[in-house]
């Protein structure tokens, strides 16, 4: 910075001086970029006001005398409509001329910051509250041509105040003031644009709605002048026309802020009412939250968290666009809505709140994506929430169960994303799962439930995946499993076949999809069964060789099966390969999937199979019995046409 000259024909005590070199172009990126949305400067300004009285209380712990017989700490907030200005007041630890020079004239350089780097390390914890002062007081700039300071120092005498101006260039003004209470007025000499028309910040019901936006839940009071209505005096008492009037000013201030953070609060201390109003009012929600979690984490990481889980899915929960994400707030107050980085994408549908005490106030959506500790709060979101569905679902308590079901119906779906995209919370995630199994409809069987009921010598978890519960249910590839009494998962989601590929077992035993590679029961299956299984092999090579030369390119390749009772035919697609329902799924979507053709097993004992050695139309009932399995395992023809005309004529014969 420049050494200070005398403003020219001013004051002798007024002294300018230049910003530093970098600090323009610093202030129109803040004022231009980082600080695109004009309301900010409410937040910031509110802010930097409640880091001072935070600053204040703190000095004050090791001397009383700052306070000045003034200990009721508050921010005060005055519009002038005639003068074009807003000012922020508050009664904090103020500046005197050198901190004005260091804080406001440089951007680079934080008064707070200075401030902790002179505490020891065992003062730094009780000074974790107090925040970073500078940069934030720039946004103001975007709304005023000129701002004005006004400080003194606590402790200080009156004489001892100083007066800050500029205009955001290239300069600043600095001059003492006797100033007889202590803290800061900053001034906002509005630009032309704001003080009319839709962005006018001259509007007092505007600002208060800015801060119950930005600053609500500032433990200090934000104060400013009551308004009341006042009628017009009537000339004639007799008159009974309506009385006009208008809102006036009163003397009196009143504070238009909660001034008390509900997360702040102790859990203890709050009633489920006050839970339940405040979800509705951040998230727009008619309906009572399902359930929520209050708690303060502690460590290298510290911040506070209230996280709910709604009753419903919203319309948009599959957009994946869509933003969503939590409250982000900074000791207090409040940066962003839909801070998407604290949640990983599977638990998109949880709402709150997240109030950090270390992340810097201006982080930005870019610099959360990149933050160590927006990563370590994510994680913590994520087991903290998957916790509280374990809690509910493993509760003996039948209102606690039923929530889980609630939960369940509107974002089980949802939750089996995370198989694929949350490796550290996979048996977490797989443990909540539930399922339909071939015993049981209901979606009420998770894999430990199965595991207690396999039977004797089973060695893996089997599950099926289709496209409802019936076509599960009366899938060819359940008939062995049925006659052998062995029960099998049924997954009808779309999600489910995608999610599997990342689940390959759950407490240590495999999980095997039936309708794909071999069937292999191991102990399962006698020595007899395995001996009429390999001559049926040898008998009916004639017909598989037959099958696959009519089928030609349509199948991969045909094999006697060892799965089917009552069904002539299925596909079974390798281990790893996508199913018909997966690569209609695909194709849907637009995506290129790539050639992928099924195995045909065929029945040995089946009468239609045993038809085909001797049949004259043996080509046509190939195709035929290749399209009803295919149609089985819920896939789609190719040519529909074809089919009938083949099916009409084979009835015709």
């Amino acid at each position: 910075m420049s050494e200070a000259t005398q403003a020219e024909g001013l004051n002798p005590e007024l002294k300018k001086h230049t910003f530093e070199a970098e600090v323009a172009q610093l202030l129109h990126l803040v004022t231009h970029s980082l600080y695109s949305n004009a309301d900010i400067f409410v937040r910031e300004l509110v802010s930097n006001a409640s880091d001072a009285c935070d600053k204040l209380r703190f000095e004050g712990t090791n001397d009383d005398s700052l306070y000045e017989d003034d200990g009721e700490l508050k921010i005060r907030i005055a519009v002038d409509e005639a003068a074009k200005t807003i000012t922020f007041t508050d009664n904090g630890i103020g500046m005197n001329e050198v901190d004005a020079i260091e804080n406001l004239g440089t951007i680079a350089k934080s008064g707070t910051k200075a401030f902790l780097d002179k505490l020891s390390e065992s003062q730094k914890q009780d000074g974790q509250l107090i925040g970073q002062f500078g940069v934030g007081f720039y946004s103001g700039f975007i709304v005023a041509d000129t701002i004005s300071v006004e400080s003194r120092k606590a402790g200080e005498p009156a004489d001892k105040g100083v007066r800050w101006v500029s205009d955001g260039t290239g300069s600043f003004t600095v001059e003492p003031i006797t100033k007889d209470t202590r803290g800061t007025a900053i001034t906002l000499h509005l630009k032309e644009e704001y003080s009319e028309g839709e962005d006018n910040y001259l509007d007092r019901s505007k600002i208060k709605r800015l801060v119950n936006k930005y600053s609500d839940h500032i433990s200090l009071p934000i104060q400013m002048r009551k308004e009341i209505w006042q009628e017009d005096v009537k000339e004639d008492e007799n008159d009974d026309t309506p009385a006009s009037g208008e809102m006036v000013l009163t003397d009196e201030w009143e504070t238009i802020n909660k001034a008390s953070a509900l997360w702040t609060r102790s859990s203890s201390e709050i009633e489920d009412d006050e839970y339940v109003d405040f979800y509705k009012n951040i998230s727009y929600d008619m309906d009572a939250p399902l359930t929520w979690t209050h708690n303060r984490v502690e460590g290298r990481v510290q911040y506070t968290q209230l996280l709910y889980i709604p009753k419903k899915a919203p319309v948009d929960l599959y957009t994946r666009e869509q933003q969503h994400g939590l409250k982000l707030y900074v000791k207090r107050v409040f940066i962003m809505d839909e801070a998407e980085q604290l949640l990983p994408m599977y638990l998109r549908f949880v709402k709150g709140v997240i109030d950090s005490a270390d992340l810097p106030l201006n982080v930005s959506r870019e610099l959360l994506q990149e933050s160590r500790d927006v990563k370590s709060i994510r994680d913590g979101n994520a087991r903290r929430i998957l916790t509280l569905l374990a809690s509910l679902a493993n509760s003996e308590d039948s209102d606690k169960q039923e929530k889980f079901a609630q939960f369940y119906a509107e974002f089980g779906d949802v939750i089996k994303e995370g198989l694929g995209e949350d490796a550290g919370n996979q048996e977490r995630i797989a443990k909540l799962l539930r399922y339909a199994t071939s015993t049981q409809d209901g979606l009420v069987t998770s894999f430990e439930d199965y595991k207690g009921r396999m039977k004797d010598g089973q060695k893996a978890i089997y599950y099926l995946t289709a496209d409802n519960l019936a076509a599960a249910k009366n899938s060819p590839q359940l008939e062995l499993f049925k006659k052998k009494g062995i029960e099998v998962i049924l997954m009808t989601s779309r999600v489910d076949e995608w999610a599997m590929n990342f689940l390959t077992s759950f407490d240590e035993t495999p999980l095997q999809n039936i309708a794909k590679g071999a069937v292999d029961l191991g102990d399962l299956q006698d020595d007899e069964e395995k001996a009429e299984a390999e001559k049926a092999q040898e008998t009916l090579k004639p017909v598989v060789d037959k099958l696959k030369a009519a089928l030609g390119e349509r199948a991969k390749d045909v094999k006697v099966s060892t799965r089917l009772v009552d069904s002539p035919a299925c596909l079974v697609v390798g281990e790893g390969e996508l199913s018909p329902q997966m690569i209609q799924m695909l194709q849907q979507m637009g995506q290129d999937v790539p050639a992928s053709k099924p195995t045909l097993e065929v029945n040995p004992d089946h009468p239609l199979i045993k038809k085909l050695e001797s049949s004259e139309q043996f080509d046509d009932l190939a195709q035929v019995i290749f399209d009803q399995a295919l149609l089985a395992d819920g896939g789609q023809l190719d040519d529909p046409a074809a089919y009938l005309k083949r099916v009409n004529e084979l009835l015709m014969r």
